[in-house]
């Protein structure tokens, strides 16, 4: 469970990480606010890391860290940029659904129970990057669309 529990701090690190090269590409094209949307992103899996990273450490575990794979580096659109966060979010959460499967399949009851404030997030993440495509689709190339989703998804984090 350790093993596969280090494991699911680089799945949240990496996250972090494509968050970062979304937030880079964006700031390189002016949309500073789907920018600032990937950044607060990346803070979040970053935490998500460290309430792993706890919790081994509780259990009287070792957190071991590799190296984290490059992350695609630019994107062709707002929208495509947040289809792939949508598709990582989907790869996000069958990786918490392995965790708790094999949680429950071990008997470890507080990793299960660790867990289910992952599933809970992991709804959450989900429908978040969702509701962007879903916005992104039904504007299509409109600039005006366009400008006022990246105003609306600045304020992130501001409040």
């Amino acid at each position: 469970m350790e093993a596969a529990l280090n494991g699911q701090i680089m799945e949240e690190m990496s996250s972090a990480y494509l968050y970062l090269a979304m937030a880079a590409d964006f700031e390189a094209k002016n949309w500073t606010g789907f920018a600032a949307w990937m950044k607060v992103q990346a803070g979040e899996e970053f935490n998500h890391a460290m309430k792993l990273y706890g919790f081994i450490n509780e259990r009287g575990g070792r957190a071991v860290f590799k190296a984290l794979p490059q992350p695609q580096g630019t994107w062709d659109s707002p929208l495509a940029a947040f289809e792939a966060a949508y598709k990582h979010e989907n790869h996000i959460t069958k990786c918490i659904d392995d965790l708790v499967k094999m949680a429950r399949e071990m008997g470890d009851t507080a990793t299960e129970i660790f867990l289910h404030w992952y599933v809970d997030e992991q709804v959450e993440e989900e429908m978040n990057a969702d509701v962007i495509v879903e916005k992104l689709k039904l504007m299509k190339e409109s600039a005006n669309g366009l400008y006022l989703l990246d105003k609306e998804l600045g304020a992130r984090g501001k409040n």
